[in-house]
């Protein structure tokens, strides 16, 4: 006899979707263990894809990792999300991310706060901001770069200057005390 309670796990299976998921990032597929809570399979660790055929104009803002195959036109923002350009993938937007994969096309201001790869078929116009950079042979780079860690700079300057401070101060305080003996 047909029972409602055993046809619904065979239909609700996470595992359809994560050969598809391993198709479009390797790095962020997980193991084919199913998952413990019940959740779905792609909700913590799958990549959003704009596929090749889809054009997107506006803004486009997230916190998870994006792959794009297609056209974007406007503004890619991603908090804590990594990027990937695809090889048919254009994109003419300002895009910031914690990291940022390039196999197509980026004409605008590219900033990826970790890292910021330049494959080989990758074509970045612009201005790129990043802590790393890593550019493969045969990529194409027009525009200006700023690359390394500003900010520990920025605090060495600091540290230096109050450390001089400190050390004007100590001399002054020893000469008065010694011209005052």
């Amino acid at each position: 006899m047909w029972k409602k309670e055993d046809s619904k796990p065979e239909g609700v299976s996470g595992n359809p979707a994560t050969p598809a998921n391993a198709a479009i990032s390797s790095s962020t597929a997980t193991a084919s263990t199913p998952s413990v809570s019940g959740a779905p399979a792609n909700s913590s660790r799958a990549a959003a894809c704009i596929s090749q055929g889809i054009k997107i104009k506006g803004e486009v803002t997230g916190s998870e990792d994006l792959f794009v195959d297609g056209v974007v036109d406007g503004k890619l923002n991603l908090a804590n999300g990594s990027l990937t350009i695809g090889p048919n993938g254009h994109v003419k937007a300002d895009v910031n991310a914690r990291e940022v994969i390039v196999r197509g096309k980026i004409e605008g201001k590219v900033t990826g706060r970790d890292k910021v790869q330049l494959w080989s078929t990758g074509q970045v116009t612009g201005e790129v901001q990043t802590d790393r950079l890593a550019i493969e042979d045969g990529a194409l780079l027009h525009g200006k770069v700023e690359a390394g860690r500003q900010t520990s700079k920025t605090t060495d300057i600091k540290a230096a200057a109050a450390t001089a401070t400190a050390k004007s101060g100590d001399t002054t305080s020893l000469n008065s005390g010694t011209a005052a003996d």
